[in-house]
């Protein structure tokens, strides 16, 4: 199973895109919040109704862990924080695109990895920014922005399904 986490101001574009190319491609995939709240308002005031609440999630089965930008206040949930310690400590795959990096890099999951984020958050990535548009180094995939969300989420289904998978969603998708 895969998760993509909502917290309220997260950017509707990173995250609609990435879960409906996912689903096309038919990777398990559950929109997880960690507001407490089924309902998720995102950063341009489009509400969406999460799978799941974080706190009734058993993620013993994630593959890959997928943050969306906008909600920099990931970073503020302390159970996602150590989930995402140890999932990088298991080698297990991590995806974050725009502002979300930074999260990943004030805990340290980057450290010998190669990331790119959103203008203006690259502190937060330290000797790991890359000036990418996507990049994938180890068990991280980055993504710049939202702009990017398609690419980030092809390369996404590349890791967890097929290439030939991403081939045939990127030509219904008519990408």
């Amino acid at each position: 199973m895969n998760y993509i986490f909502l917290d309220n101001g997260f950017e509707e574009i990173e995250a609609i895109t990435t879960i409906d190319l996912l689903r096309r491609a038919n990777v398990a995939l559950t929109t997880v919040s960690v507001t407490g709240l089924e309902m998720v308002l995102g950063a341009h005031n489009i509400a969406v109704k999460a799978d799941a609440l974080f706190q009734d999630v058993d993620f013993s089965d994630a593959d890959m862990l997928i943050l969306p930008g906008g909600a920099t206040n990931l970073y503020a949930c302390k159970p996602l924080c150590e989930l995402l310690v140890q999932h990088n400590q298991q080698d297990k795959l991590i995806a974050a695109i725009c502002a979300a990096p930074s999260v990943l890099g004030r805990l340290g999951v980057l450290e010998g990895k190669q990331a790119t984020c959103y203008p203006g958050f690259e502190e937060f990535l330290g000797e790991s920014y890359i000036d990418g548009l996507v990049v994938e180094s180890k068990n991280i995939i980055t993504a710049k922005g939202p702009g990017l969300s398609a690419d980030f989420a092809f390369c996404i289904i590349e890791k967890l399904a097929t290439s030939e998978v991403a081939d045939q969603v990127y030509d219904a998708a008519q990408y």
